[in-house]
């Protein structure tokens, strides 16, 4: 069963050109002789890629909007709680993530990570203005935020400086996971002033430690470590 190409009607077999609108029937297995006239478009249409330019104005002005409406609409309609400042944080949170991807590809990796970790820190800064205290933003935010931050900055500096693929990036990412964990600990105990022991965090270090030497074994011996990536088909 077959249709024309220009009207969509359905055509019998036999036929050499559509009754409905003349439009030639071509079979597309075989070429059409160079005196015939194609039914089928000779260039291809394509859409224009956006350049990148263009979606960072719009990305700017999109965000820029958003904040000064609400924040404008906040001060001037519904008042009495800065709820604005969430979608401010936010708008600049969005804005920053996307600025190495979307208006300034040539950033540094390090300093976008480190930008990020800016705005998080802004973002979590501008919270306190809807709490009662900022106690918990100097005590706990904040300091998660730079930890988080430094082990990220960490891990990038490792997966550029060193061999990086599927085991190596585990193992990274197993030796700064506890660190992370025992860190948060202190942290909360801290915050909350109790004894600075480590005790859930002490079993992911062991579980940790653990899977480390399992991996630092696989990296070590070639064989191994071969074997290991024929049968995960990586």
């Amino acid at each position: 069963m077959s249709y024309c190409v220009n009207c969509g009607v359905e055509l019998e077999a036999s036929l050499k050109a559509c009754p409905l609108c003349n439009t030639p029937v071509i079979n597309p297995n075989h070429p059409c002789p160079l005196n015939d006239k194609t039914p089928y478009p000779t260039s291809r249409g394509q859409v224009e890629v956006v350049k990148r330019k263009d979606l960072g104005i719009l990305l700017t002005v999109v965000l820029s909007a958003t904040s000064i409406t609400c924040l404008l609409l906040n001060l001037l309609a519904f008042q009495g709680v800065l709820w604005s400042f969430l979608v401010i944080g936010i708008c600049i949170c969005l804005f920053v993530f996307a600025f190495p991807a979307v208006i300034y590809t040539k950033t540094p990796i390090y300093l976008s990570l480190l930008a990020d970790g800016v705005a998080v820190g802004i973002y979590l800064f501008l919270i306190t203005f809807l709490t009662t205290s900022s106690y918990w933003f100097w005590r706990l935010g904040l300091p998660i935020v730079v930890t988080v931050t430094l082990l990220i900055e960490l891990f990038t500096f490792l997966a550029h400086k060193l061999p990086f693929n599927i085991l190596t990036a585990s193992l990274y990412l197993f030796i700064e996971a506890p660190f992370f964990c025992i860190c948060l600990e202190l942290l909360i105990r801290h915050f909350f002033d109790s004894p600075m022991r480590i005790t859930w965090s002490a079993v992911v270090l062991t579980v940790c430690a653990i899977i480390d030497i399992t991996l630092i074994t696989i990296i070590s011996k070639k064989r191994l470590r071969n074997e290991v990536r024929r049968r995960l088909h990586f």
